[in-house]
């Protein structure tokens, strides 16, 4: 995953508006969540409809930070996914790294960027949450973040060691028609597909704000963003993630980026 430098203050006054759908318990719970998991998912990967319902399921319980990262190797099959990126395939090899493996699949979940399962399989995801949890292994830093104006203002409590703050514009829903590839004549609905992903700043374990421009949530995503405090094993390997919560976008969504 590329590593952007820290945008530009954009002021732009957003309009407050309610959030709709599924997405109100994830804003309500997202402040203090149990778990971050992450699905690396295809559209022209047949077992991979299962694991974007299981993660429409895990929005809709709002328990958990819920991302759906799109990858691109299997566009070759005949259908190009139309929410992917290189970039989120670039973060499940880093992933692969950071785990030992010398492969990646889909559909994959990894939890707290601790553990991995399959994406398909609702009960161990939720399983490997209370586990990881009960183990001390959960989200242990406080993590909030609200707009103000034309600020979104995010606030990270204190802990140990150091980490990396991460912005992950997603898209709230989209329905897919799926025309070619292994899911050909499918219509899919996919959940807070990450179109975006950059650093923010640093936690070196005391009590820390950041301040980005509310605008670029209009910008880089229809839904808002993820803020994700998380370790690096090296520059370019992910670690655990020790804090997160979500932000959402507060204009309609036909007034958002198109």
């Amino acid at each position: 995953m590329s590593r952007l430098l820290i945008i530009g203050c954009i002021a732009s006054l957003l309009a407050v508006v309610p959030a709709s759908g599924g997405a109100l318990a994830q804003e309500a719970a997202a402040q203090q969540p149990m778990g971050v998991v992450e699905l690396f998912t295809s559209q022209g990967c047949s077992s991979c409809p299962k694991a974007d319902k299981a993660l429409e399921t895990l929005i809709r319980e709002g328990r958990v930070v819920a991302l759906a990262f799109h990858v691109d190797y299997w566009n070759y099959l005949g259908w190009t996914d139309t929410l992917s990126t290189k970039e989120n395939t670039e973060r499940q090899y880093d992933y692969a790294r950071m785990f030992g493996r010398g492969s990646v699949y889909t559909p994959q979940a990894v939890i707290n960027g601790r553990a991995h399962v399959n994406g398909g399989e609702l009960g161990q995801i939720r399983s490997q949450i209370e586990t990881l949890d009960a183990q001390g292994r959960g989200l242990s830093v406080d993590v909030s973040a609200e707009i103000v104006q034309d600020e979104i203002r995010i606030r990270i409590g204190g802990g140990h060691g150091k980490a990396n703050v991460f912005a992950a514009y997603f898209d709230d829903q989209q329905d897919v028609d799926i025309k070619e590839g292994e899911n050909r004549g499918r219509r899919v609905t996919y959940w807070h597909a990450v179109r975006d992903m950059e650093t923010i700043g640093m936690w070196e374990g005391q009590e820390t704000t950041l301040v980005l421009p509310a605008s670029i949530l209009n910008q880089k995503g229809t839904g808002g963003c993820a803020i994700l405090v998380q370790r690096m094993k090296t520059a370019d390997t992910p670690g655990a993630i020790l804090g997160a919560t979500v932000v959402r976008s507060t204009l309609p969504q036909t007034a958002r980026r198109q």
